[in-house]
This record gives structure tokens, sequence and C-alpha cells, in this order.
């Protein structure tokens, strides 16, 4: 991990209703803070698009 990873931004983030209730369940589900829960799918989104990216 660079250093410059450990450093976290704060991103202001609007989720409507049903999609916060549906993160926090989702998040309850796997034993992490909704904010973990986030972070961890945005990563996984990243992951996955980089390597989709390669393949083109």
């Amino acid at each position: 991990m660079k250093e410059t990873d450990k450093i976290k931004k704060q991103v202001p983030l609007r989720l409507s209703p049903t999609l916060y209730a549906e993160l926090m369940r989702w998040s309850d589900e796997e034993f992490r803070s909704l904010n973990g829960q986030i972070e961890f799918l945005l990563t996984e989104c990243v992951k996955k698009r980089k390597g989709e990216k390669k393949d083109e």
C-alpha cells in the first residue's frame, strides 16, 4: 500500500432511503460498517474495471 493510500479523503454522499437501507443490511451481513461496505464495493468495482480494460 502506498503512503498516500493511508490518508482517507472525505466524500459527501447522498443516497435514497431505499438504497441506504439495502446497503445497511448488506454491511450488517458482512460485519462491516456502512462506510467500510461502500469503500469495499467501490474498490471491487475499480479492480473489475481495470481488469476489463486489460483484455481490450
